[in-house]
Formats: C-alpha cells, structure tokens, sequence
C-alpha cells in the first residue's frame, strides 16, 4: 500500500477513529511524502535509538501492536534469551525528519510481547507513569519544564586510550588557547576565558549555525524562545525552549540533541552534550525550570509569598533538597559530570534556594511577576543525564516534597562563595563524586517508588551498569595528571 492510499484509507475511515486522527492530526501532509518511518526510542543511558520502516508498514494493525527489535543489543534492555521486544509507537510525536529524506520520524515506547506490558527499564515509559502517578496524587493535573541545555561545538576532537597512553585533543578556532596560533591566518577574536557570554560576532562565530539550529528545531515542532553563545570560550552555546508539558519536553530533549549534533556535523564540526570538556572553563548543565498546574491555575504562584511563591512550591523546593544527593546519581549521572559540580565555576553545588541567586542549587527567576510565568529552577541537572530519568526523579522528589510538606529552610539571598568557614559549613552540598551519589541512590530510593515509577529492577541495574560501565573503568586507568605529580617518585 502507497503512503497515498494510507491516507485515502484514513480519510475514508477504515481504520479505528483515534489512530487515523492522531495520524491525520500529526503528520497531515508530510505523510503524502514520506516513503519511510523511522522509529526511535531510547536506551538506558540515554541514547537515542532507531530503525526504519517502509511507509507501507505503518498499517492500523502494526501500529496497535508493534514493530519488533531485539532488546539483548540495547544498553541496559535484556539478556540474549529474552531478547523479543516490542516498539509501540506513539503517533502524535511525528515530525518530518531533517536529516534523512523523505522520512517521518515517530517516537515509542517498549512492550515486552509475552506479557504484553511495558517494559519497566523503558526510560520513556517511567516518565508516562510519572505524569500518570501526578495526575492521579490529585496534587496537580500538569508539569510544565523548561530546560536549558548547554552544549558546546568543536571544530575537532581526538581521544584514545590503551595500555600504554591515554589522551584527549579539542580543538576550536574560538578557543582562547589558540590566540598564539600561526599555522593559519589568525584573526583573533577569541573568547576568553569565562567571558564567553553574549559576545557579537566576529568573536561569536556560531551565530549563523545556532539560527539553522533554531529554524530546524521549529520546524520539526519544538517552540523556541532564545539561542546565545554561552559563558565557556571554544563555542559554548545554549539554546532555550519554551515550556511544555512532561512527556512533551522530554520528547523534545531527544530531538534537540540530535538536531544539534547534526547540524554541526553539516558544518563538519561536532557538538557534546558532555558536562565538563574543558578544564579551567565552566561546564554545561541543564538548568530545569518546573512548574505545577490544576484546572489552568498554576499551583507555584503566591502574590504574598517569598519571591511569589506558594507553600506547595517551596515544599517541592524542600523535597529537590532532600533528595538531590541520589537524585544527582540521575540528572548528573557520569564521571564527568562531578568535574562540573565544583565551586567557582558557576556550579550550583549547595543545596540552598533562593530568588536571582546562580550559586544555589534552587533559583526563583524574578524577570516577570505574572502568575503564569511563576516557576522554579532546579540548577543541579546536566545534559549528560537521560530526560526521562531526570524529569521523572525530579517530579517524584518534588511531590514528595509536597506530601510530606517538607521545609526548604530559609533563602540564601547572597553570594554563597563569599561566605565564612562557619557559614559555610552548615550548607550542604552535592556528592563529591558520581561514587557518593550512587550511594546516595542505594540509600534513598523510595520516594521513586511510589505509584511503580521506577522499580527496584530499574534502580539496581542502573547502579550496577554505571558502576561496571563507568566508574570502575575510569577508577581503574592512570590519569594524565598523575604522570605530572608522580612519575619522577
């Protein structure tokens, strides 16, 4: 069957009313030109995964009951002899793909086709039980987010390691290592250090490539509000969506990552969303703005409270606070990311709130006093963390918050780095290192529980493969640096 005669059928009505509106609703005319589906969905770690079908496949019957793909070849999905799974595509997320032609990209979620459930470790389906879970506390009917990723653009980058050598190489024409540079005709014009934000071209060079970006993500269907160049020099970069519902956005995360890369890949240069490339030069998080809504009222917003707060925010506030030492295990969950999470590069790494403050972990943005824009920024997160896991721990520990009606404590109104050792001392802080914090996650866990999020199978093979994927590799290898500090012993 042509991609003509699925829609013809559509039209008509031969399928069951829900699938042929949602497919007429989301694709309309682009699936008159598709000639292939292109399925995504993510692994454990975070990664997008994908395969592809001719349009011809997308019949009512396989889009009710699934493509197969074998589950033992993603990260963290399953054994060799339980391998079967099932892609079951969600038909509203469609969007015409920007870099494979003539294709519709669909984003699903797994089933396990013996039990006919969805698969627990499926990181997109702990974040419907997430929305589902806030739904039916009858705390809040909608969760907004807005993240803010931080990314940045290289002009090249080389790494290896063996037995006998280990080493990385980026490299930048923006770099500010590169101002000394004669082997090509050097301009000049490069950011320096920590001074990175908000500059005009010439020393902006990326300006016309995060436009593409921007156009790309809009017209894939993702709302935009800002691009810039950010703090770090070498092309540190931000591009900031508008706020969406929960499932939404962490759809929308998955996208923006891989239209970024591509993008930059179109340009012969490659982006990461790793959070601490560069020394001595801030990292990139993912600054999380949340809000909570019931029947259109935004459940945040209190006229007379701190920075317009309600109580029921600064609860959640209280429950980010009390559980960010595991939740760091999820929204900052690599190696790298704890090289990020250091004072005095902007870090947010003390577990304080406060209004305009970029030192504490929790900020109030006070650009607008509207009710509607009233919301929270949870700083901690970094754009390494898989959106799925991330956005629900974080929801799970701010409704937690809510239900035990948990006090943040009072604001932190000034510069946390300029403090005494006394006054310091009483402020807690993120692990020191992605170690503490999934031992943070072995300790604290429950509160993810609740309404079967995640599952106690989740949490523990998300332990042990960070544990045996990543910590123990990296604990294992000689550093660089210790040749500087040890080899003439």
């Amino acid at each position: 069957m042509s991609s003509e005669q699925i829609l013809e059928a559509l039209k008509k009505g031969n399928n069951k009313r829900d699938v042929k509106e949602i497919l007429i609703d989301s694709l309309k005319s682009d699936l008159e030109k598709a000639k292939m589906v292109d399925f995504k969905f993510t692994d454990m770690p975070g990664l997008w995964q994908h395969f592809s079908v001719p349009i011809s496949q997308l019949t009512e019957d396989s889009a009710r009951h699934g493509f197969g793909f074998d589950g033992s070849s993603i990260r963290g999905f399953k054994e060799i002899y339980e391998s079967d799974m099932l892609l079951m595509p969600d038909l509203k997320t469609g969007f015409m793909d920007p870099f494979s032609e003539s294709t519709i990209s669909i984003i699903g979620s797994v089933k396990d086709p013996e039990s006919d459930e969805f698969f627990t470790r499926d990181p997109r389906h702990i974040a419907q039980k997430a929305e589902a879970y806030l739904r039916e506390s009858g705390i809040a009917d909608t969760a907004y987010l807005g993240p803010e990723l931080e990314f940045f653009i290289f002009d090249s980058i080389r790494y290896d390691q063996k037995e006998n050598f280990g080493y990385y190489y980026i490299d930048s024409k923006e770099g500010s290592w590169n101002t000394g540079d004669n082997t090509v005709n050097n301009l000049g014009y490069k950011p320096r250090y920590k001074e990175g934000y908000f500059p005009v071209a010439p020393s902006d060079t990326l300006q016309n490539m995060r436009n593409e970006i921007v156009e790309t993500m809009i017209k894939s269907g993702i709302n935009i509000e800002c691009h810039h160049h950010e703090v770090a020099t070498a092309g540190q970069c931000e591009i900031d969506m508008g706020y969406a519902p929960f499932l939404r956005m962490a759809d929308q995360v998955m996208m923006y990552k891989y239209i970024v890369k591509n993008i930059a890949l179109k340009h012969g240069k490659t982006a990461t969303f790793m959070p601490k490339p560069l020394f001595n030069d801030n990292g990139s998080g993912m600054h999380t703005h949340m809000s909570l809504w019931k029947d259109g009222k935004n459940l945040f917003y209190d006229p007379s409270g701190y920075a317009l707060l309600s109580d029921k925010a600064l609860h959640y506030i209280g429950g980010l606070l009390h559980h960010a030492p595991a939740l760091c295990a999820l929204i900052a969950p690599t190696t790298n990311s704890y090289k990020r999470l250091v004072p005095g590069f902007e870090a947010p790494v003390n577990l304080v709130y406060s209004k305009r403050n970029r030192s504490a972990a929790v900020r109030i943005p006070v650009y607008s006093r509207s009710e509607k824009s009233k919301r929270i920024e949870f700083r901690t997160p970094d754009p390494s963390c898989n959106a799925y896991f991330a956005f629900s721990a974080m929801l799970m520990a701010g409704l937690d918050g809510i239900k035990r009606k948990m006090d943040p404590g009072e604001p932190m109104d000034k510069d946390i780095y300029h403090l005494g050792k006394d006054e310091i001392g009483k402020i807690k802080s993120v692990p020191a290192s992605f170690s503490e914090s999934l031992q943070a996650l072995e300790n604290d866990h429950k509160f993810l529980l609740e309404g079967n999020v995640f599952t106690k199978d989740v949490i523990e093979t998300w332990i042990d493969y960070k544990k045996a994927k990543e910590i123990d590799p990296v604990r294992l290898r000689p550093h660089p640096w210790e040749y500087y500090l040890y080899y003439d012993i």
